[in-house]
């Protein structure tokens, strides 16, 4: 049972969570919870207030050493219609369907020459790096305007994107068959129309249709395209990286991957440190999910930020819209497993009797203080592992942790 270091994802829509990245020219080879509504759970009803940021059911519930998945585990299970075998449509599909989860990155890492085969295998085999992607892109023009663009494989450059653009199956099935996408503010400043095809101009030029655009979260790139356009553009290979080492301090990981980079290479650090803490009145009862979020972090385990708890009670049961029980028998919602409530259930905000699983107003604090049992108030390290404590699985954590940071960037 690992015990890492707690990131930030960053803002999810804004593009805030990379720094700017900068790509050679191009040639020859030289970075919610659930929409307002009422939820109903033993009469008691419960507006969340809080914007649509993933609504996904798992039901995994705390203390499981087999996650129960929902789909294949990732952040949404994928389905899509089923194309003629062996034609792009397929192709694109079957790239598109392989998103399994959502990754956070520690470090961008840019070659301006392109990163060697040998420096790849060293920096993935450096101690602590859990995930490395690496991807092409230069400086072109679009219709004879200047961009910058990167080649991506569409079925792993997905999980590093945010969550919304991540779970956009059409957008990865377009970009799949050969057609590019553009982040949402070059969409827009460039005037492109979907379904029209433009000319991009690298050290070769190809026509190419235009999909659609996406928050891609990506600072200073404007599209993407994917591996067979990059080759056939003439992108720089491997020209940036990125890089998910949660176990490493910041210092450490960036001296190792400085190490093997050499002096040419760049190093931009995106772990960000904090998530919002909050107080509140001490005796107020809260009367929606965002308030009940907030008052049971503050309440039950003071210094964990409500946003972690309402990313659990959003992953879990998209804020109590479904109770379950889940096949493993987690209930409630926040998905305990009833041998884990007999432990640390409690009433919560004045509530007397038996501590009920299905009651919010119980579940959540209990949750908070499950939490708090396991350290989560100290954050960094002790948040992570507190949090693979409430269910076994590094995806679980990383995704707790990428929604829990786009609450702290919808709501700063």
């Amino acid at each position: 049972m690992g015990r890492f270091e707690r990131r930030d994802r960053g803002q999810a829509a804004s593009g805030g969570r990379w720094r700017r990245l900068r790509l050679p020219a191009g040639g020859p080879a030289t970075k919610r919870i659930a929409a307002i509504g009422a939820v109903a759970v033993l009469g008691l009803t419960v507006h969340t207030g809080l914007p649509a940021a993933a609504s996904r059911f798992r039901g995994t519930g705390p203390y499981l050493t087999a996650p129960d998945h929902v789909g294949n585990g990732g952040p949404a299970s994928i389905s899509a219609t089923s194309p003629r075998p062996g034609s792009q449509a397929s192709q694109g599909a079957s790239q598109a369907s392989a998103f399994r989860q959502i990754i956070l990155p520690d470090l961008l890492i840019v070659a301006p020459k392109g990163l060697t085969p040998s420096q790849v295998a060293r920096l993935r085999k450096i101690t602590g790096v859990r995930d490395m992607i690496t991807f092409d892109g230069a400086q072109i023009t679009a219709g004879g305007r200047p961009v910058s663009v990167i080649g991506v494989d569409p079925a792993t450059f997905r999980s590093w994107v945010p969550l919304g653009t991540a779970t956009d199956q059409a957008l990865w099935s377009a970009l799949g068959r050969g057609q590019f996408v553009a982040d949402q503010a070059a969409g827009s400043r460039l005037r492109l129309r979907a379904g029209a095809s433009y000319q991009l101009t690298g050290a070769t030029s190809q026509v190419v249709r235009y999909a659609m655009s996406a928050p891609l979260g990506l600072a200073g790139v404007d599209l993407l395209v994917n591996q067979g356009t990059s080759r056939k553009l003439g992108l720089v290979r491997r020209v940036a990286g990125l890089i998910s080492a949660p176990a490493d301090s910041l210092a450490t990981l960036t001296s190792k991957v400085s190490a093997v980079l050499g002096p040419s290479g760049r190093i931009e650090v995106l772990r960000s440190q904090q998530l919002p803490v909050v107080s509140v009145a001490p005796g107020s009862r809260p009367t929606d999910y965002l308030g009940l979020f907030k008052a049971s972090a503050a309440e039950y385990c003071p210094g964990l930020s409500w946003t972690v708890l309402a990313a659990i009670g959003q992953i879990e049961s998209a804020d109590g819209t479904n109770v379950g029980p889940s096949t493993a028998g987690a209930m409630g919602p926040m998905q305990f497993l009833p041998s884990t409530w007999a432990a640390w259930g409690i009433d919560g905000f004045g509530d007397t009797g038996t501590p009920n699983i299905l009651n919010p107003y119980d579940a959540v604090p209990s949750a908070a203080r499950l939490l708090c049992s396991d350290g989560a108030a100290a954050g960094g390290q002790s948040l992570y592992h507190a949090i693979f404590d409430y269910n076994h699985a590094a995806w679980y954590v990383n995704e707790v942790l990428a929604l829990a940071a786009e609450y702290a960037a919808d709501y700063s």
